[in-house]
C-alpha cells in the first residue's frame, strides 16, 4: 500500500541542497520536503534583489538595511521586506507571523523569526534568520 502523504512530501518537492555539497556517493547531497523548504527560506532571504543576472527580482530587500540603525523602525522595515518576499516567491509556505528584534548578544545583530505553515501538510515550522547590520558610530 502506497504512503497516504507520499503526494504532499512530493508536492514539496526535492532540490539540491543548500550550501551545496555532496553526498556519500560523491553526487550531489538532495533537499526534499521540509529541509527543502527552510532552505530555499534561507537562500531567498540570503539573496539581494538584483543578485542574480539572469532573475533580477528573485530575493529579499532586507539587504537594503546593512547600514540603517538598529532600531524599531528598521525592524518593521524588515518585516515587510521579509513578508514581502516570501509572499512573492515561496508558494509552498503560509507565513504565519514574523517578529524581528535586536540579538541582546549581539548589537550588530538582529533576528529575524519567521513562523510558517507547510501548505501541503499544514505542518508548522519555524526559521530564525540572522541579519547583520553595520552599527553606527555613537
Amino acid at each position: 500500500m502506497a504512503n497516504p502523504g507520499q503526494g504532499r512530501v512530493d508536492f514539496i518537492g526535492t532540490r539540491w541542497g543548500f550550501p551545496l555539497r555532496v553526498n556519500g556517493r560523491g553526487g550531489i547531497d538532495m533537499s526534499r520536503g521540509a529541509s527543502a523548504v527552510e532552505e530555499a527560506l534561507f537562500l531567498l532571504l540570503s539573496t539581494p534583489i538584483g543578485e542574480r543576472r539572469m532573475r533580477p527580482d528573485f530575493g529579499c530587500g532586507i539587504h537594503d538595511f546593512v547600514f540603517a540603525t538598529n532600531d524599531p523602525t528598521t525592524h518593521g522595515l524588515i518585516r515587510h521586506q521579509v513578508l514581502e518576499a516570501i509572499a512573492l516567491w515561496e508558494p509552498r509556505v503560509e507565513v504565519v507571523d514574523v517578529r524581528v528584534w535586536p540579538d541582546p548578544d549581539e548589537p550588530a545583530r538582529v533576528l529575524v523569526d519567521i513562523d510558517y505553515a507547510l501548505r501541503a501538510t499544514n505542518e508548522r515550522r519555524n526559521l530564525v534568520y540572522p541579519f547583520y547590520v553595520i552599527p553606527g558610530e555613537e
